[in-house]
């Protein structure tokens, strides 16, 4: 379940209430994973850039707060917008507040406006993805027993002290899709990859790139099955008429993808409801 609006009803003070809503009824509807976007202004394709949006790692704390089993990440963590050695402690914290439930979900970051917008700075995407390798490392430095420096490119650590540690091995998640980049860093650093799918981006679409995400396993020695296969679903989903969507998921099963994840729109209670007595119970016998 991906919460994509906090435009709702009352404005601002409904955001809490609404939020405080959807994690019991996702739990109670068999949802395994809440995931929020990492943005600070709102998104040009959801509307406009004015729109309502809250801090995603302060958002999952809160959700944290009201759901007890479904993991919880954001899809995903842009790279530029914290050091490694902050995010690593984000997490953690996210991690040991809501009893080992956190996911890292990460990648290169595309959104140009709102950097500019805040001052954040926006390098250009090779370095980004050198900023998302080097992040990998130091965030799993310090997620170890390793105290020590760090020492990369763009980041130095002179220490990487985590207290208190996660209380699980924290998965990652990689979004992206590029073959000769991020398809290669999920295989070198993730446990899941992360591909949007829906319209054009079908099935045949989503197997290609799995297809080179195999064969990046096996030039690193990565055993491609222990890697979750994962998509977000920009399709079309009316929980009362589910047939097309159902069928779209047979076929993405059929090749091999293993979890999805859904946008919840601007009533996400209802909807999150809906989907536990229509949609759920069906893609689990898938």
């Amino acid at each position: 379940m991906h919460v994509t609006s906090y435009d709702v009803p009352g404005g601002a003070a409904g955001i809490a209430p609404m939020l405080a809503g959807v994690g019991p009824a996702a739990e109670e509807a068999g949802i395994d994973a809440l995931s929020l976007m990492d943005h600070f202004l709102g998104l040009p394709y959801l509307g406009s850039h004015d729109r309502p949006m809250l801090e995603g790692y302060t958002t999952l704390g809160y959700l944290a707060a009201h759901t007890s089993r479904a993991d919880l990440l954001l899809l995903v963590t842009g790279v530029t917008y914290r050091h490694p050695g902050v995010l690593a402690k984000t997490v953690a914290t996210l991690d040991v507040l809501s009893g080992g439930r956190a996911v890292l979900g990460i990648g290169a970051g595309w959104y140009e406006r709102e950097h500019r917008a805040l001052g954040v700075p926006f390098p250009p995407l090779r370095d980004r993805f050198e900023l998302l390798e080097e992040t990998l490392q130091a965030v799993r430095q310090m997620w170890s027993e390793d105290d020590g420096p760090f020492q990369g490119r763009h980041h130095r650590l002179a220490e990487t002290v985590c207290v208190p540690a996660p209380l699980r091995r924290v998965p990652v998640l990689i979004d992206g899709v590029g073959e000769r980049k991020a398809l290669r860093l999920v295989a070198r650093y993730a446990d899941a990859c992360h591909i949007f799918a829906g319209g054009d981006q079908g099935a045949d679409f989503v197997a290609g790139k799995l297809a080179v995400l195999r064969r990046h396993c096996e030039r690193e020695g990565t055993a491609y099955d222990d890697i979750r296969r994962t998509i977000l679903w920009t399709g079309d989903l009316d929980p009362a008429s589910p047939t097309g969507f159902l069928e779209a998921m047979r076929q993405m099963a059929d090749v091999g993808v293993e979890e999805v994840h859904v946008m919840a729109g601007e009533a996400p209670v209802d909807f999150v409801r809906r989907l536990g007595d229509t949609v759920v119970p069906a893609l689990r016998e898938l």
